[in-house]
């Protein structure tokens, strides 16, 4: 079994983040050249995967009906340039409800591993926040951070997992994934 796998977050990485949430179709923004990355990794026959905290669902900012209108977006989005986007992951918890898929913990990435009957060792995830390569991290992926987003932020606090890579933006990382 020899899948070429990626995991991306998805505010800050594919889209333009915000302090107040991406609560409708209309403030999913992509981010230049992120669909087109996709698209590029689709071609090298990678399965791009988006695993995402969307807490807004739990704090009631919007509902379910809205969250797959933002993802529909997205992937329309990114047919338009010739991505595609393989399955999305999210957790709709808020941090106070101590579950077990909102990253930095785990779940979502197990998810990934369970639905595609793969081990993550080495697969490249791609984050803005430190919770987003933690989260992977434990599971032995690969972590790239990204400056967009809260990237820089991330970046600037430190503390970043042991082996981080860091990147100008998710084209940046998919050139340096691709240049082999």
């Amino acid at each position: 079994m020899n899948m070429k796998l990626i995991i991306l977050d998805r505010d800050g990485v594919i889209n333009a983040d915000s302090d107040l949430f991406i609560k409708s179709p209309a403030e999913w923004l992509p981010l230049p050249g992120s669909l087109e990355a996709i698209a590029r990794l689709n071609q090298a026959g990678y399965r791009v995967v988006v695993a995402t905290n969307q807490s807004g669902v739990g704090r009631g900012l919007f509902d379910m009906t809205t969250l797959n209108a933002i993802h529909d977006k997205m992937h329309k989005s990114a047919a338009l340039v010739g991505a595609r986007i393989d399955a999305v992951f999210f957790c709709p918890h808020t941090s106070d409800s101590h579950c077990h898929c909102r990253k930095p913990k785990s779940g979502m990435f197990e998810e990934i591993a369970a639905r595609y009957n793969i081990e993550l060792d080495g697969v490249p995830a791609v984050g803005d926040s430190l919770r987003d390569l933690q989260a992977g991290v434990a599971l032995g992926t690969s972590p790239y951070l990204v400056l967009t987003g809260k990237g820089e932020k991330t970046f600037a606090a430190g503390k970043l997992p042991e082996g981080t890579q860091v990147f100008a933006n998710l084209s940046a990382v998919v050139a340096e994934l691709l240049k082999v």
